[in-house]
């Protein structure tokens, strides 16, 4: 019975409960107008709107205005409504590439501080501003970049073989913003001026052309390296990343003054036609064309990423420090590990890296090191490096060098225009590397 009882006194709480909550309402009576002509709008418009809110009941809180495409929010505008009134406001319209012609919806939303809402919506059509022309910002001056097809922009003119600038286009209406495009994370996006540089295989007159729908431009120089399209790192680098094999005949595209290149003779032999035999091991390479210093920068890859020194010495072996440089001192790496120097494996677990002295190594004074990888961590000192030379050192801390920096023997200097060739031996384990330097 004493059981019965309870039961039903817990049952009768429960129905009380759910009553309470069903008896729960939202307080207040929030009231909205809005009262701009909303129907349509171009990307990177700012729409303006007025809309008249009250609520006689509570205080008002908020009052929102979203846009969406399609089920995603891409814009909001929040404004504080501390008294009944007219509000307004602008929400803007973002401006992407491949965002095509559309209809969105625009949605208003008055909140008081109980959360009670009043909301309408409303269909805008949008669509993407087709201008007269647009205007390539450059340095040297503006061009008019005329309209040639749906979107698409162009200017012939004599240009240099680069050409740094931004596009920017007109605001078409009182709604509309002035918009520019420019180069950002290594492709075109709007609302930056950072300069995209634009490149011909010579000076002289060609196009430049801009799409403000898809960001398509150009021109760019096409370059191909062992059939394989390099891509832009910035203005002055290419790069690509494939396999390569010793002894491979490298065809290249797109380098017009390829003749007064340096070639890195560690890596590649010139054959004199165009072509480049590559001279190191087989496997996976990042190969950058560096314009500022006309020459290729060539680093080892272990997947995606730059190879390390691995415990059986195979991998890669890096240059950190000063004295030394590629293609020249005027290049010198110094303790920037952004600019480390990759030694060619030439065999298995044998590294070289070549050198002339007073052009890309100092005569009269080194002090660099062997790391296991492009940046600080792992590297070689007088524990585990000994060398052969009598022209080079390793420094144990107490012979003018800190321990595994190399340093020139008493009284050595290099001799100047001649060619040195540094090479470390790793065949007979991590911690048993062997450095040997010979004149040429």
């Amino acid at each position: 019975m004493k059981r019965n009882i309870l039961f039903f006194s817990v049952l009768l709480a429960l129905v009380g409960f759910v009553a309470c909550e069903d008896d729960e309402t939202i307080v207040g009576d929030p009231t909205l107008t809005v009262e701009s002509n909303l129907t349509a709008a171009h990307f990177g418009d700012s729409i303006s709107f007025t809309a008249t809110v009250a609520d006689d009941e509570v205080p008002l809180s908020t009052l929102k205005a979203q846009l969406f495409f399609g089920d995603e929010m891409v814009e909001e505008t929040v404004i504080r409504t501390k008294t009944n009134g007219q509000y307004t406001g602008k929400i803007y319209v973002p401006f992407h590439k491949d965002i095509p012609n559309g209809t969105g919806r625009l949605k208003f939303v008055v909140q008081n501080i109980e959360f009670a809402i009043e909301e309408q919506t409303y269909d805008v059509a949008l669509s993407r501003p087709e201008y007269p022309s647009v205007t390539l910002v450059t340095a040297e001056g503006d061009y008019s970049m005329e309209k040639v097809d749906d979107y698409l922009y162009a200017v012939t003119a004599m240009f240099p073989q680069k050409v740094k600038g931004y596009i920017k286009a007109p605001a078409i209406n009182n709604a509309g913003n002035d918009m520019t495009f420019g180069w950002s994370s290594g492709e075109i996006t709007e609302g930056t001026d950072t300069d995209i540089t634009f490149s011909s295989y010579a000076a002289g007159e060609y196009e430049i052309f801009f799409n403000i729908l898809t960001y398509q431009a150009g021109p760019f120089i096409s370059l191909e390296f062992a059939g394989h399209e390099m891509v832009m790192v910035d203005e002055n680098n290419y790069k690509v990343e494939a396999e390569l094999e010793q002894d491979q005949v490298i065809e290249l595209d797109g380098i017009p003054n390829l003749e007064d290149w340096w070639i890195d003779p560690d890596y590649f032999a010139d054959n004199g036609d165009g072509t480049l035999t590559f001279k190191a091991i087989s496997g996976k390479y990042r190969v950058t064309a560096n314009f500022s210093n006309e020459y290729f920068v060539v680093e080892s890859m272990s997947g995606n990423d730059l190879a390390t020194l691995q415990s059986d010495g195979s991998g890669a072996l890096w240059i950190i420090g000063e004295g030394i440089g590629k293609p020249s001192l005027a290049n010198q790496v110094g303790w920037n590990t952004d600019k480390a120097l990759c030694l060619a494996q030439i065999s298995p677990k044998v590294y070289q890296v070549t050198v002339v002295g007073g052009e890309s190594i100092d005569s009269n004074s080194i002090n660099f090191k062997f790391f296991h990888q492009k940046g600080w961590g792992g590297e070689y000192t007088n524990a585990n490096l000994s060398t052969t030379s009598d022209i080079v050192l390793v420094g144990d801390g107490e012979n003018g060098r800190d321990p595994g920096n190399l340093g020139f023997a008493d009284g050595i200097t290099l001799t100047q225009g001649a060619t040195y060739v540094f090479e470390v031996d790793i065949t007979a384990g991590l911690e048993n590397a062997v450095l040997s330097v010979t004149q040429k």
